[in-house]
């Protein structure tokens, strides 16, 4: 699995997945018991109970875990060079690469995927506010 595109996506899940667990937890931990009660009532069966009843009240907490280690998996430098090294078309990612054009001084190539990793960076930090805000006002 190591040098594959494979491996390099499992070691960034795995990597990531802190950043995604705890907001999905503390989502959880919001629904308040009584809907959890009201449910076992009305549905006996545990899974269909956390399938109808609590991952939806879950969902805010499932995507704001879900943009948080994406950001945070799109600017990874050190478990994407050990695991997936920089094989072109293969396991090559953005931060691999501008680090190979500023050791070749190609600082131009190197500032535009860095101005397009900001962007994008900016962008998730707003997605990642108002899913947020979404989220205190429910």
């Amino acid at each position: 699995m190591i040098f594959t595109f494979e491996g390099l996506v499992i070691g960034s899940i795995i990597y990531s997945l802190p950043f995604y667990i705890q907001p999905v937890y503390a989502q959880f931990l919001r629904i308040p018991q009584s809907v959890m009660e009201v449910a076992h009532l009305l549905e006996p069966s545990r899974f269909k109970r956390f399938l109808r009843v609590a991952l939806p009240q879950a969902r805010v907490g499932i995507v704001l875990g879900s943009l948080i280690s994406f950001a945070h998996t799109i600017g990874e430098f050190g478990v994407v060079l050990m695991i997936g090294g920089s094989i072109s078309d293969e396991t090559k990612v953005v931060s691999i690469a501008i680090y190979e054009q500023v050791e070749a001084l190609n600082y131009e190539a190197a500032h535009m995927m860095s101005g397009i990793l900001i962007i994008m960076g900016v962008v998730m930090v707003a997605l990642i506010a108002s899913v947020s805000r979404l989220n205190q006002r429910s």
